[in-house]
């Protein structure tokens, strides 16, 4: 696949700083299947490699992630049972990998940060945003669920506020976001890379199996590992609600610009 049609581009620099971004910018880096398959083995093959220090994920364009590819989505709703459930399972599984990568993350985020780029900034160590940033999760205006994301969202959150934003699919602003945990600083929308820079510079200090041994001690000992059983059931609540008559509408009514039937008086 050549640069200008891959959805998801990596690069290692000298320093074994990996950037991966995320690259369909004419739809505003809203996910498919391309994407989040690029994303799982992308991720898997930097978290194995000797040679990286810290991710850096970023998007291409005007947006960090604005949810799913809703023409995508709608045509994966419309196949068989099976194919919806390995959909969700990649989809579960690209932001599971994230989370249990044993490499430092950081998330620059700009623009829309919608559904699955909330749980993909979640699953990160460090997430820095621009003031302008845009935030919600947004699955449930659809007749969707974030299932896959909620257990991230909630060790970045906290299960009180994904009980909120979650179930209202709110947009909400990166200072609010900040007070909620999702980012962790806030700067001008100037100054992305510079403080991005900050964070991995800082990273690229200090020891690498210390840093790991770190993190796999923090999932150990909170909670946070999500195991097989979990991630498959996750999956499966996923891609049953997909194809329910109930984000049928919620699919159809975003195409057509009105508001859901459910919604109606």
């Amino acid at each position: 696949m050549s640069e200008e049609e891959a959805s998801v581009l990596a690069e290692i620099d000298s320093r074994g700083v990996a950037t991966v971004t995320l690259n369909r910018p004419h739809v505003n880096n809203a996910y498919d299947g391309a994407m989040v398959s690029a994303l799982l083995d992308g991720v898997r093959a930097l978290g194995a490699n000797d040679d990286v220090r810290v991710i850096v994920i970023k998007g291409n364009g005007k947006h960090f992630q604005a949810g799913a590819d809703l023409s995508w989505l709608e045509s994966v709703r419309q196949g068989s049972p099976e194919e919806n459930l390995a959909v969700s399972k990649r989809t579960t599984d690209a932001v599971r990998e994230l989370d249990a990568c044993m490499k430092p993350t950081v998330a620059l985020v700009h623009g829309a940060c919608f559904g699955g780029g909330t749980g993909v900034i979640s699953a990160c160590d460090v997430v820095v945003a621009t003031k302008s940033a845009l935030f919600s999760i947004a699955e449930v205006r659809l007749g969707l669920h974030a299932g896959p994301i909620i257990p991230q969202l909630a060790a970045a959150i906290g299960p009180r506020q994904v009980r909120r934003y979650a179930v209202t699919a709110e947009r909400f602003g990166a200072e609010t976001a900040e007070k909620l945990g999702l980012v962790h600083s806030v700067c001008d929308d100037d100054a992305l890379e510079q403080e991005g820079a900050k964070i991995v510079d800082a990273i690229l200090m200090n020891g690498p199996t210390a840093m790991a041994e770190t993190k796999r001690i923090l999932f150990q000992t909170s909670g946070l590992y999500i195991n097989d059983k979990l991630a498959a059931s996750l999956a499966s609540s996923h891609s049953l609600q997909r194809q329910t008559a109930e984000a049928t509408e919620g699919l159809k009514s975003f195409h057509e610009k009105r508001a859901a039937n459910r919604y109606k008086k």
